[in-house]
């Protein structure tokens, strides 16, 4: 089922195919670990074109996976501030999953934070997100529970996980 997966860099005209992204991996994520309500809340707060628009302005770099001219997946990394980026997002169509494709969006975040200097990546997991097991796979590990409120009465619970990597 695998074809060959371009990653490429996003453009702020990829945001149509982001959100369409995340507007399939999210209920498929997230619907039984969050309300229909605090899913729609958190999908428009975080995806919305002003918000996504905001997002690139701000320094987020995005990669969107393609799998025959169609894209399948999506990533955003940030500097989090010294050495340490942040992988914001990586979501993968349900039925691209367990394909390589999110495996080879992660390599691309990792090389473009080796080539700016990074020594640590890390990223926020939902605490009981089965995903969390697809991180430690890749050899990333949890330093900390975190509890966010998002705002409109809801909280997250989430785990910092972090991966020692060497600068490129």
């Amino acid at each position: 089922m695998n074809s060959t997966i371009l990653i490429r860099q996003a453009v702020p005209e990829d945001i149509p195919s982001i959100q369409e992204i995340a507007l399939k991996t999210w209920p498929a994520t997230y619907g039984n670990l969050l309300s229909k309500e605090q899913l729609a809340y958190m999908l428009d707060r975080i995806y919305s074109t002003t918000s996504l628009r905001d997002q690139f302005a701000c320094g987020h770099r995005f990669y969107i996976a393609d799998s025959a001219g169609e894209p399948v997946g999506f990533a955003s990394v940030s500097k989090d501030g010294g050495a340490v980026f942040k992988l914001n997002k990586l979501y993968i169509l349900p039925g691209s999953q367990k394909t390589g494709t999110g495996k080879s969006l992660l390599n691309e975040v990792i090389g473009y934070a080796k080539l700016n200097g990074a020594h640590q990546l890390i990223v926020q997991v939902k605490s009981d997100n089965p995903a969390r097991h697809f991180y430690e796979k890749q050899g990333f590990v949890a330093t900390q529970e975190i509890h966010i409120d998002i705002g409109n009465g809801y909280f997250i619970d989430d785990l910092v996980m972090q991966k020692i990597i060497s600068p490129g």
